[in-house]
């Protein structure tokens, strides 16, 4: 009961900073990881079951049964944005596993004209150099099964944030995720507290003299050190197994994300806490070949004329087949129809190692 009071206590704190912090600060940590997931529409909280739960609920690593490794490897926007996994995990004992996470999404090859023009005024592309803009995050976690109650597991993640613009400047964050999952009969539940203790990046710059004269002759403001505010969000979820025949099996859940930044643009709009819901299921055939799909991103948008308001969807879809201990997923997505490409292709492995 503590904890509960706890956790509500910096739920309760996270509204009175809500007015401080940026709207979508480490947004890249909410892309989701995994074609598993991506294609249920990132709905996995309440069923996470492998190597993944590191990053969906901790609490779910109780159920890999020795080791596993994985990795994915997605691009977006055109193949100019590439977002990639690495994790793994191991069962400690009969109890309690541990996962490692790492992340990374980079825009590489960014054109660095700031010596284009040379002091003359002449323009010399020799002097055109490049950068890349690079968000990390490291991940450790831990789960134990059966805590305080029969069926309860509850987790907790660790998580480093890094994030680079070139040699200009670079940011430092941690924060710490909670999650537990409560299975009864078929029946599957799941919390996950995101950023529960709020996770601030720490921005530092090193601009030399010659970048300086540029932003202050292009009317640019010359950044200072400051901070970024990451504030919590509260994912419940509700999953449940069907047993179709001896061959088929069909998993679903619905996810609902509590979001305290402020108003968003989402299914339940409000300020500071937004509600947006994903559904997501996954047919199985023999536990060898999985179809999944999901619904997510519902989103309010205006037509041409900007008179009337409609409601839009991202559906996702994705396929998986195990081949004895190796697990290939692949997942079609939409990124919310951002770009000109809408639709990007998320590839991931697993290996299961087991005794």
């Amino acid at each position: 009961m503590r904890s509960l009071l706890s956790c509500f206590s910096v739920f309760l704190l996270a509204l009175n900073l809500q007015g401080q912090a940026p709207k979508f600060s480490n947004e890249f940590l909410s892309i989701g990881i995994g074609a598993q997931a991506m294609g249920r529409s990132n709905s996995v909280v309440a069923t996470a079951n492998d190597l993944t739960a590191s990053y969906w609920n901790p609490s779910g690593l109780v159920h890999v049964k020795d080791k596993e490794i994985g990795a994915m490897h997605a691009e977006y926007f055109a193949g100019i944005a590439k977002f990639d996994y690495l994790g793994g995990a191991l069962r400690i004992d009969s109890s309690s596993a541990l996962g490692l996470s790492m992340i990374r999404f980079g825009i590489d090859d960014i054109p660095n004209t700031i010596e284009l023009i040379e002091p003359d005024g002449s323009i010399n592309y020799d002097n055109v150099t490049s950068f890349s803009a690079v968000d990390y995050a490291f991940i450790i976690s831990y789960a134990r099964k059966n805590l305080f109650a029969q069926g309860l597991n509850i987790g907790a993640s660790a998580k480093i944030v890094h994030r680079t613009v070139g040699d200009f400047a670079n940011a430092w964050g941690f924060g710490i995720d909670l999650g537990a999952q409560y299975s009864i009969n078929k029946w599957r539940f799941g919390v996950l507290a995101r950023d529960i203790t709020t996770t601030v990046n720490a921005w530092s710059y090193d601009l030399n003299d010659r970048t300086q004269e540029v932003f202050a002759i292009t009317g640019n403001e010359i950044p200072t050190a400051s901070t970024e505010i990451t504030l919590p969000r509260i994912i419940l979820a509700v999953g449940r197994d069907f047993k179709l025949n001896e061959k088929l099996n069909l998993l679903t859940e619905i996810n609902i994300d509590l979001t305290t930044d402020g108003k968003r643009n989402v299914l339940i709009q409000g300020d500071p806490v937004s509600v947006d819901p994903h559904f997501g299921f996954e047919l199985g055939y023999k536990d060898l070949v999985f179809l999944r799909g999901g619904l997510g991103n519902l989103q309010r948008e205006l037509n041409d004329l900007g008179s009337r308001e409609f409601m839009t969807v991202q559906p996702n879809l994705g396929i998986g087949v195990k081949i004895q201990k190796v697990m290939i997923d692949y997942a079609l997505t939409d990124i919310g129809d951002a770009s000109a490409g809408l639709y990007s292709h998320v590839f991931s492995l697993k290996l299961m190692i087991n005794k």
